[in-house]
């Protein structure tokens, strides 16, 4: 598939060692480099795969990644002071501080969400109930690595299967994406694991995953979790829909 992915919006380096520090329970101030280091190169081949426009940006954190990586490795130099400074204390200071800005950027599109959701005296009331059923459940945006964890697990499911395809099926983006939205309009909800589930191959699956980062760069769909890490769901953008 010749088909190289622009995104608009994306996480950035940082944001990729946050993910996997809260993925793996792992303290912010011990990092097991090693571990995450070898984490996040496996994230950075499968950008590489899809041809994703933002790899460049992260080899630069997976260079210092491996210097970090190296230095834990080497002895302690004798000829050093009695204070020995931790390889990872500079890059668990700007991930701390990078994380409080993230933190302080969440309650401010949170106090946005709220005062949208404030009503003059003349207040439909059907809206707002709507608004108290939306309401009951709290669902979490999925982010890229989401995205690009789900379709790792998917790849190495499927490459457990038999293979007994004997024709070769060709398929396309534009097909993926037709077929995406005709399912939203049957399903108004759909599991991306699902999706990848009905796939006959990792030709399908990478397909149906670029279709899908299409929709979501084109604003077409929203992708959500119940809780972090969970299963992702695919639903329409209904604020992206013009009204009749």
């Amino acid at each position: 598939m010749n088909y190289k992915i622009y995104l608009e919006k994306f996480e950035g380096p940082l944001d990729l060692l946050l993910y996997l520090i809260k993925k793996n329970d792992i303290d912010i101030r011990d990092i097991p480099i090693a571990i995450i280091a070898d984490q996040y190169m496996e994230y950075i081949e499968m950008m590489k795969m899809l041809d994703l426009d933002v790899v460049g940006d992260f080899l630069v954190m997976a260079t210092s990644l491996m210097q970090i990586k190296s230095r834990m490795l080497l002895p302690p130099d004798p000829l050093a002071g009695p204070e020995v400074v931790d390889p990872r204390q500079e890059l668990v200071d700007r991930l701390k501080e990078y994380e409080q800005f993230k933190l302080i950027a969440q309650g401010l599109k949170i106090k946005e969400l709220f005062r949208q959701n404030l009503f003059g005296r003349l207040v439909d009331e059907e809206k707002l109930n709507e608004i108290k059923i939306d309401a009951r459940e709290i669902l979490f945006e999925a982010t890229l690595f989401d995205l690009i964890n789900a379709l790792s697990g998917a790849l190495k499911h499927v490459s457990e299967k038999k293979d007994y395809q004997v024709s070769r099926e060709e398929y396309t983006i534009e097909g993926k994406i037709h077929e995406l939205l005709h399912l939203l309009i049957e399903t108004p909800c759909l599991s991306l694991m699902g999706l990848f589930s009905r796939s006959t191959n990792k030709e399908e699956i990478v397909c149906t995953f670029v279709a899908v980062l299409e929709l979501v760069r084109l604003k077409e769909i929203i992708m959500v979790q119940h809780r972090p890490f969970e299963d992702i769901e695919i639903m329409r953008n209904t604020a992206n829909e013009t009204p009749a």
